[in-house]
């Protein structure tokens, strides 16, 4: 009875102790974020509840598993197992922990700061840096693991002594991957692009999605995502629309016909962009850039706030001025003259030859016979 008893107690007690003293925990962090609302810590801290019991759970399992008597001929594999759920658990929590302290730092650093360029870039640096310390805890903690079975231990001498050698072979083997983490870095920490700016790549506009230390990835305005590794952006030319002011400038084309009011169309420009809540009320103009033998081209410019602003301009102008000059004005759009041309002073059309010789309009052309 006591063979059956005891690993009940033993296991069973610290199930229900790691369940007891992870309720209290969690209520005292529940209690602490209703009392301190101008931090989002305590909250937080909630997310490691978790990771938290199961380190509880490994190691008063682990500090017991003597006591309980249980499954004698596996005990050295039994006390293998749950010390590497204990350090993988713990290393998880670290993570958590972490993750909570540098979220909470940067959720007070962006109520206090109202520039957004500056904000993006320091949410970049962040998630940069959580990424590598979750690097950094998950390589300690599979190292850790490994140096708890003995012959990784007696094999640790002969790796730390020829770890010279291998770092060459594995630098020259992931030179890429290792160019692309330094760029990563250099991205953080250069301010060359951050999360949340417009960018247009390889002729792709769209917005930064996601930055790690190896890959980019911009979602595009149609839903798409393009994942392009971090080094592109630190060997290619590329265009960032919110870097500096993301005030912007767009460019509206219209290909009219020679006789277009223009004078009319700059006081209809006008009163579109005073409709239209998008128009920063910066700037606007309208001139005539080209002509061709059959149409003119029209260019309008108009100003905006941000990238998302502009495009809605652009598009309302060109919709609204196509509307108001097929109501108001046809005659403007372009179209395909079928009339006779125009003749010079007296009708005679000239020769080929450049001289003064020529024929009437309707007259027949002369033959070769008298």
């Amino acid at each position: 009875m006591e063979n059956v008893l005891r690993p009940l107690i033993v296991v069973g007690g610290a199930v229900v102790l790691t369940l007891l003293i992870g309720w209290a925990t969690d209520l005292l962090l529940r209690k602490a974020d209703t009392r301190h609302t101008e931090t989002p810590l305590w909250g937080l801290l909630r997310r490691a509840r978790v990771p938290y019991q199961l380190v509880l759970c490994a190691a008063l399992l682990r500090g017991s598993y003597d006591q309980a008597a249980l499954l004698l001929e596996h005990r050295v594999a039994v006390g293998q197992l749950l010390t590497l759920v204990l350090i993988g658990s713990a290393a998880w929590l670290v993570v958590r922990i972490a993750a909570a302290v540098v979220e909470s730092s940067f959720s007070r650093y962006a109520r206090g700061h109202t520039d957004a360029a500056r904000v993006r870039r320091v949410r970049t640096q962040v998630s940069l840096i959580m990424r590598v310390v979750a690097a950094v805890v998950g390589v300690m903690a599979v190292a850790a693991m490994l140096l708890t079975f003995p012959a990784m231990r007696a094999a640790g001498a002969s790796l730390l002594a020829s770890a010279g050698v291998l770092g060459i072979v594995a630098g020259v083997a992931a030179q890429s991957t290792l160019a692309n983490m330094f760029a990563g870095l250099q991205i953080a920490f250069g301010d060359m692009v951050r999360l949340g700016d417009t960018v247009v790549v390889d002729g792709e506009w769209g917005t930064v999605e996601e930055i790690t230390l190896t890959f980019l990835t911009v979602r595009t305005w149609d839903e798409r995502r393009i994942t392009m590794p971090v080094s592109y952006f630190t060997s290619k030319p590329f265009e960032n629309w919110s870097r500096g002011t993301p005030q912007m400038t767009g460019i509206v084309f219209w290909h009219l016909d020679h006789s277009a009011p223009i004078e009319a169309m700059r006081e209809r420009l006008r009163d579109i962009l005073r409709e239209c809540a998008a128009w920063d009320g910066r700037d606007y103009s309208l001139v005539v850039t080209d002509a061709t033998p059959n149409t003119i081209q029209v260019r309008a410019l108009v100003t905006a706030q941000d990238s998302d602003d502009v495009w809605k301009v652009r598009v309302a102008v060109r919709e609204q001025m196509i509307t108001w000059l097929a109501a108001e004005h046809p005659y403007a759009l372009p179209r395909v003259n079928t009339a006779d041309a125009v003749l010079p002073p007296g009708g005679i059309i000239p020769s080929q030859d450049g001289t003064a010789a020529g024929r009437r309009l309707h007259e027949p052309p002369r033959t070769g016979r008298g």
